[in-house]
């Protein structure tokens, strides 16, 4: 498709002809919009007992079978990071995830200002690390770090950031020996690679390092409006990943970053020198952005480019700086149980085993219209 971006102001005029609208899953949500289409599924906002869920959904028997990984590890994951899952099954000819609605995607907002303000970027560089270290220390890597991928909770939570479609997640280590698994180079590349780290594009085994080099890239983006490796002339989805990659390479830490705080440089340059096993210092990354809202004599406040009047008169700016300087500690909490599930943590080396098969035979990166941007599912509202 050619538009994976989802809202409450995309036309509703086609939902008449849609056979999914009016149709109730699990005997409880009605699909009451559409929205969105990617080429890994659709999704429909739904309603139950007065609340307003997302539906995403896949054909049974597609070859990639993404909706039961995504399913799988977010539930492994659950935590204040992740949009909860409601239920998760077959219905007809679909694999059926019902989830947690969301607000605007980042994608969404970029598209609407063309670039953020410092502020704004060091905020959410300060959560997307914040997420990573939450995912990463549960042993599972996202590998499509972008901006579709992280998105705005809704009413009361709308300062909060989310990350969304883990259909290309796996493990990255054993959770009982935290051994990682080997360094190899596969075939094709996985993830999208606007953003996609060096390593990626090369087609090696990804590990922590690689999603947080992406961060790095998708912050620059915001910054900059464009990244170097945008808009190359090619032949061919082969040419353009090997110029993309070729552009990657030859673009210095501090050609991408300059003009902007010192800070930014030195995340990018250190998650482009973080070796396979390295273990990444996320609190020094954290700390980066903080400095650069020292240097610019702003406060993690999550009053953001977008923020309205209204939301200001809500925000109570203590209460969610408490609530992400807390979070660590909380996800520790939220998830010790499923940690220590045994049977959890088998369904999940079973998932991965299968990733493994398919991602040795299938090319799983995601192109969309000509460029090289994934065509995601976005749970928004």
């Amino acid at each position: 498709m050619d538009n994976d971006n989802y809202s409450n102001e995309d036309d509703d005029n086609n939902s008449s002809k849609d056979p999914i609208i009016g149709k109730i899953f699990f005997s409880k949500y009605k699909a009451i919009k559409k929205l969105g289409e990617g080429s890994f599924g659709k999704v429909y906002k739904a309603e139950y007992n007065d609340q307003y869920f997302a539906i995403k959904m896949e054909y049974k028997g597609k070859d990639q079978g993404l909706l039961e990984i995504e399913a799988t590890i977010m539930s492994y994951l659950k935590g204040p990071y992740i949009p909860y899952i409601k239920s998760y099954g077959y219905s007809g000819d679909f694999n059926v995830l019902v989830m947690q609605l969301l607000d605007k995607s980042l994608e969404d907002l970029i598209n609407k200002y063309s670039t953020f303000s410092i502020k704004t970027v060091a905020m959410l560089g300060y959560q997307m690390v914040n997420i990573l270290q939450f995912i990463h220390d549960r042993h599972i890597i996202h590998r499509d770090i972008k901006p579709d991928n992280f998105v705005m909770g809704a009413k009361e939570d709308n300062a909060k950031l989310y990350i969304l479609d883990f259909g290309l997640a796996k493990k990255y280590r054993s959770s009982r020996t935290l051994i990682q698994y080997p360094y190899i180079k596969k075939k094709k590349l996985t993830g999208t690679a606007r953003y996609a780290s060096i390593h990626a594009l090369e087609a090696y085994e990804q590990s922590r390092r690689d999603d947080l080099e992406s961060v790095g890239y998708v912050l620059m983006y915001f910054l900059r409006g464009n990244l170097p490796w945008q808009g190359l002339k090619v032949r061919s989805k082969e040419d353009r990943y090997k110029k993309i990659l070729e552009k990657k390479r030859e673009t210095s830490s501090e050609y991408l970053c300059k003009d902007f705080p010192i800070q930014f440089f030195e995340y990018v340059d250190y998650t482009r020198k973080l070796e396979y096993e390295e273990n990444p210092n996320y609190d020094l990354l954290k700390q980066k952005f903080k400095d650069v809202l020292k240097e610019i004599n702003e406060e993690m406040d999550y009053i953001y480019d977008w923020t309205t009047g209204t939301d200001l008169k809500k925000r109570v700016n203590k209460k969610a700086e408490k609530t992400s300087e807390n979070s660590s500690e909380e996800n520790e909490k939220n998830s010790e149980k499923d940690l220590e599930s045994n049977n959890h943590d088998d369904q999940i080396d079973k998932i991965a085993t299968r990733q493994i098969n398919r991602n040795d035979t299938h090319e799983i990166s995601r192109e969309r219209g000509g460029e090289d941007k994934v065509e995601s599912v976005c749970c928004t509202m």
